[in-house]
């Protein structure tokens, strides 16, 4: 009788090792994944933000071009790693995003930016401009260069207040690859592009 509980322990001890909280990655593979995100061009010069093994956001390499990558956050559970690139103009807005989610304001942070633009406290480009979304399984990276093994690319256009007539687009997603535009009317309206 003393051997289910013996297999319930040991089931417990298995299942807590099979999620296993992420490893933290070295700054020079950090910097590798998160500019795979950007345009080829932009990746040697690109400033690059990430965060430390105890969660600290920090700047990981200074750049000197008019690009800022965005490395995975590797305290993120979950067998996805995410890398993000957009260009400088667009910096106020992402760091405002990060702040209040790092308040734990995620659910209020579109209401909180929307009110901040809108009062010029927050500047937000209004011509358009790109947000790179770089992300794959981690298992599939090659840490020397910073791929990944299929990874996938999302492109985000953000156009304030853009509606989608307008455009030309749909509202709505439609055939794969097909852009559409997302928050339509919204200071966050953006065309979506997933190939």
């Amino acid at each position: 009788m003393k051997t289910f509980p013996l297999f319930a322990l040991l089931m417990l001890w298995l299942s807590a090792g099979a999620r296993q909280t992420p490893q933290a990655l070295p700054a020079d593979v950090l910097i590798k994944i998160a500019v795979m995100a950007a345009p080829e061009e932009k990746r040697a010069d690109a400033t690059v933000y990430g965060y430390s093994a105890t969660g600290e956001f920090v700047t990981l390499r200074e750049g000197n071009n008019d690009f800022i990558c965005l490395a995975p956050d590797m305290r993120q559970d979950g067998s996805t790693l995410q890398a993000f690139a957009y260009p400088k103009s667009l910096d106020p807005f992402m760091a405002r995003g990060r702040e209040l989610t790092a308040e734990g304001k995620r659910t209020e942070r579109d209401s909180i930016r929307e009110a901040e633009i809108r009062s010029g406290k927050l500047q937000m480009p209004q011509a358009p401009s790109t947000l790179y979304a770089y992300s794959g399984d981690r298992t599939n990276l090659d840490p020397n260069t910073g791929e990944i093994r299929d990874a996938k690319r999302r492109y985000v256009v953000y156009i304030p207040y853009a509606r989608a007539a307008d455009l030309g687009l749909s509202n709505k997603p439609a055939a794969p690859g097909m852009p559409w535009l997302m928050d339509e009317g919204t200071y966050k309206a953006h065309i979506m592009i997933t190939p």
